[in-house]
């Protein structure tokens, strides 16, 4: 379980536009990863869209915005298209990421246990640290917070 102040684990990962994104490349600035389940379902659209919208505000702050799932680049892509998002978002199609921050968890719907992504977010320093995490993230008023956290940086 990664803890505020620990390195924060490094990957390169294929994102939407066909580049690659590596976290290591972006030390000097704050990054902001949120880890979330599924391309284009209800939770996972708002809190997209919401990141979306305040990328700006975001930006202005400095900080670099990153989502992150396991569906593919293609999904991420008609995703992106469908709901108009500016947010770049990275594929972890082999979970590598996921299971390095943790977040790749056992999860019940309906009475039925399997593997997916537990919804949260980190906020990395310009030294690549963990500088914020949560965990078991609820869409409502989130970005406000993360935002507020690093402009607190």
């Amino acid at each position: 379980m990664l803890d505020i102040s620990d390195t924060a684990p490094d990957f390169t990962l294929p994102r939407d536009g066909g580049t690659e994104v590596t976290l290591s490349s972006l030390k000097g600035v704050p990054v902001v990863l949120f880890f979330y389940p599924r391309d284009d379902t209800s939770g996972c659209t708002k809190e997209s869209i919401g990141f979306s919208q305040q990328l700006p505000e975001f930006e202005a702050a400095g900080a670099r915005v990153f989502g992150i799932s396991r569906d593919s680049v293609a999904s991420h892509e008609k995703f992106i298209k469908k709901h108009g998002l500016t947010v770049p978002l990275l594929s972890d199609e082999y979970g590598t990421a996921c299971e390095d921050y943790g977040v790749w968890k056992e999860k019940t719907m309906y009475g039925k246990k399997f593997m997916g992504i537990e919804r949260s977010t980190f906020l990395i320093d310009a030294d690549g640290n963990i500088a914020k995490a949560w965990r078991k993230v609820k869409v409502q008023g989130h970005v406000d917070t993360v935002l507020d956290a690093v402009q607190a940086l």
